[in-house]
């Protein structure tokens, strides 16, 4: 796969831009079985085989990935929205390569698999895998999930009933 291409997978901008960080001599590629340092290339049609390589853009190392898969602790104060109506979004603490990985007929860059509240802390999964994304939160594979709640206040038993008898959100309108 030509160099451009390979930056191009991995969401540092369009085939052009790509092509322009190559000339400028901003991307080194960190050859197998050689030494540690990585080797500048200015040919943004030079082929490499993807899988495993490592390489550096603008002094940031990168591993290949074909797809993305990332846990991001979610802090409070923060939405799982690409389109955020009050509080940031979750996408706003990504690297800019992630938040823009190319995909076809979908949303650019990484997706949260499920969603958490802007006043919820907790482990998200993000992928560009749109299979794994699908498997993962359609109700159609009946997926079991466990969530681990801390409580500002103790909860009484009644309280408990209610929680394990359902909950009916009502968003305001």
């Amino acid at each position: 796969m030509q160099l451009q291409d390979i930056l191009y997978s991995q969401g540092f901008g369009t085939r052009r831009v790509c092509a322009g960080l190559i000339q400028q001599g901003l991307v080194e590629v960190y050859e197998p079985n050689l030494a540690l340092a990585p080797v500048k290339y200015t040919q943004a049609a030079t082929e490499f085989e993807a899988d495993g390589l490592r390489f550096r853009v603008q002094g940031v190392d990168w591993p290949y990935a074909d797809k993305a898969y990332i846990l991001l602790h979610k802090p409070t104060g923060t939405e799982c929205s690409q389109k955020p109506s009050t509080y940031p979004s979750i996408y706003t603490l990504l690297p800019a390569p992630l938040r823009q990985r190319p995909q076809k007929g979908a949303v650019q860059g990484v997706q949260a698999v499920g969603r958490l509240d802007q006043d919820t802390t907790g482990l998200l999964l993000l992928t560009d895998d749109g299979k794994f994304i699908h498997r993962m939160s359609s109700p159609r594979h009946h997926l079991p999930k466990v969530y681990e709640v801390t409580v500002k206040h103790p909860l009484d038993e009644r309280q408990v009933s209610r929680l394990l008898d359902g909950v009916v959100l009502d968003d305001d309108p």
